[in-house]
């Protein structure tokens, strides 16, 4: 008989919406977190100010979720639930740790105490959390298997793949977030190219119509649109926060000799977001200056030619010559 309690460390928007559809869905959930959130307490759903008062409530093999931000962090989670656990019980990472530590600390708990360590990549945000995740999931298959009645019910129709070993559903959620960046980055050009057509166009009913029936059509799409409206066009900071998972990514390729140049570029245009005063173009402008005497700043003459110094356009060659 599947025991369906859980407790679950970290009640922030990941941790506590996947605990309340959890909770609606007939599993019982302990949860805890340093910051309890108030306004979460249910039927089904027990918050506790302890991780003692968590473990105490749960059944053997005890199965805890930690969806906490990724680094240290998660080993000193760990570390404090260790003195609680036995053999056979399964700590289930779901945020977005790095894969090689995933496959760190499940060899450590596995050598060491008998315990599994899940690596369980989730996806579809804080709505996908609340209604229906998506999951990618690594670890031992004797593990797994103990948890996916929980993670299919708490998926999308579909949206749950044990990936393999440990690692394993780390490493393809951060190849699912590096697409991402990708994705983003073509959007966003595709948007500035919009904004500046020769004539002002209706980027919210393009939007519209790119989500009926295109190839573009995606979940993106109709993000961009919603805030494009809520906030009644480009008026937002160009500053781009992230986590960095993508930069890990990075460096696995090159370490894989894979090439992703769409992945890795969209990482530097990022970066390049955080830059309000640019060091780079002003080294440039000092160079020009010197080998040419070009001016700083804007020059009118300058632009001129460069709008219309071009006469004629690309002259195809003469299939016959």
């Amino acid at each position: 008989m599947e025991n369906k309690i859980y407790g679950v460390v970290g009640l922030g928007k990941m941790g506590s919406n996947l605990a309340l559809q959890a909770a609606e869905k007939g599993y019982k959930i302990i949860g805890y977190d340093k910051f309890l959130p108030a306004d979460i307490e249910q039927e089904n759903l027990v918050l506790v100010h302890s991780l003692q008062d968590l473990m105490s409530q749960l059944d053997r093999p005890r199965k805890i979720f930690i969806y906490i931000p990724a680094g240290p962090a998660i080993d000193s989670v760990i570390a404090e639930l260790v003195p609680f656990l036995e053999e056979g019980d399964i700590i289930i990472d779901g945020g977005n740790s790095y894969w090689g530590d995933s496959i760190r600390r499940a060899k450590k708990l596995k050598a060491e105490h008998g315990i599994h360590l899940v690596d369980c990549g989730t996806s579809g945000g804080v709505s996908g959390a609340r209604n229906g995740a998506c999951f990618m999931v690594g670890g031992d298959k004797e593990a797994v298997d103990q948890l996916e009645d929980l993670l299919r019910a708490l998926a999308v129709p579909d949206g749950y793949s044990y990936t393999g070993a440990s690692g394993s559903g780390h490493f393809v959620k951060l190849v699912h977030n590096g697409i991402e960046f990708g994705m983003l980055q073509a959007i966003g050009e595709g948007m500035d190219l919009l904004a500046h057509y020769r004539e002002q166009l209706n980027i919210s009913d393009i939007l519209h119509t790119w989500n009926h029936g295109s190839v573009i059509r995606s979940w993106l799409i109709e993000l961009m649109k919603q805030l494009y409206d809520q906030k009644q066009g480009f008026n937002v900071p160009s500053y781009v926060e992230d986590t960095g998972e993508v930069n890990w990514l990075v460096t696995d390729a090159m370490n894989m000799e894979v090439s992703i140049p769409v992945i890795s570029q969209s990482v530097m245009q990022l970066i390049a977001s955080r830059d309000a005063d640019h060091i780079s173009p002003k080294a440039i402008a000092m160079m020009r200056n010197g080998f040419g005497g070009h001016p700083f700043g804007t020059d009118d003459g300058i632009r001129h030619e460069r709008h219309f110094g071009k006469v004629g356009g690309y002259e195809q060659p003469d299939p016959k010559v």
